[in-house]
């Protein structure tokens, strides 16, 4: 094998307006980028490290600068980043780069390599950040020709938030994400009249590491695990308490976990949502090629930021399109 050059840079994009949910808000979007140099072809990925899982733009770099003599000897490849490596956002740029640095060597495409069906245009949900609910009513009413909105939750008005939204987005799908604020009793509370008002799906109500609490409790919606589940070391005790998961390459630790992921999923019987992190098109390419699979997709990240890459993944109103080779894979 010849010779590998990596790159490791710190890039941030530019949100438009404000990114917030119940833990925080941000304004722009801090990801790391690698990029694997071999043969005249160049195999990048992209990553989100987020603090929420101790994770820092920092770190993460640090975590691939330890790997780099072993990636540009060719010593490491895909198979030897899963165990050198955690689960997480540093794993995942890897993993993702050497996936696109293959399917560009041997010019077949990724998710063939992969062994997927050829991706095709698909519905993404459009995110809508907390705030209070004539705010997020207003930012409804101007997106509600949109298929599937997704209202970020986590605060004492969020019935009221969900109310105002469906009066201004009457015919929208809605999925909502308390990104883990609810109590069991706010839970129990809601979860009629959020079927009343056409919710299909509640993300992470209660804090991970609590799930138990949701134990014996009835629900009217189906509940999604998403800060509760990384890989598939967790899905055993998730899949007890939680009607789907939110698979995210950000925690999975990239596509390689995501495809192990996807099958334990789908042999439990647990329904998948494929999500991510607000980053750039990069950052979703790798993940489009399992929406087949999912029953809700939520790959709106280029969609909430200022720009995006160019070129980058064509987006129609919320229909995403197959991520260009020039792109990633």
């Amino acid at each position: 094998m010849s010779e590998r050059r990596v790159i490791v840079r710190k890039e941030e994009w530019p949100i438009e307006g404000a990114f917030t949910i119940a833990r925080n808000s941000k304004t722009s979007a801090e990801v790391i980028v690698v990029e694997i140099h071999q043969d005249g072809q160049r195999g990048q990925g992209e990553c989100v490290p987020y603090r929420r899982y101790g994770e820092t733009c920092e770190g993460t770099a640090g975590q691939i600068e330890k790997v780099r003599e072993e990636l540009e000897s060719g010593a490491l490849g895909r198979t030897g980043v899963q165990h050198m490596l955690e689960p997480g956002a540093a794993r995942n740029a890897l993993d993702c780069a050497l996936w696109d640095l293959e399917a560009k060597l041997s010019g077949i495409p990724a998710w063939r390599l992969a062994g997927l069906s050829e991706p095709q245009p698909v519905t993404t949900a459009f995110t809508v950040s907390l705030d209070d609910p004539d705010v997020m009513a207003e930012v409804a009413r101007e997106n509600q020709h949109r298929p599937l909105l997704k209202l970020k939750l986590g605060g004492n008005d969020d019935i009221q938030r969900v109310r105002a939204v469906r009066e201004a987005a009457p015919d929208t799908t809605l999925i909502v994400d308390a990104n883990e604020a609810w109590t069991p009793l706010t839970f129990s509370e809601y979860g009629g009249e959020l079927a009343e008002l056409g919710v299909k799906l509640v993300e992470q109500p209660v804090p991970a590491g609590t799930d138990s609490v949701l134990d014996g409790l009835g629900r009217a919606v189906p509940v999604c695990a998403d800060e509760s589940i990384h890989d598939t070391s967790d899905l055993a005790e998730v899949a007890r308490r939680y009607d789907f998961i939110n698979i995210k390459l950000d925690k999975t630790g990239g596509l390689t976990e995501a495809l192990r992921l996807v099958d334990a999923a789908q042999s439990a019987g647990i329904g998948i949502m494929l999500g991510c992190m607000v980053g750039t098109s990069l950052g979703m390419a790798p993940a489009s090629l399992l929406a087949s699979v999912a029953q809700f997709v939520d790959l709106d990240g280029p969609l909430l930021l200022a720009e995006d890459r160019d070129p980058g993944i064509r987006y129609v109103d919320s229909t995403m399109h197959p991520p260009p080779p020039e792109l990633w894979g």
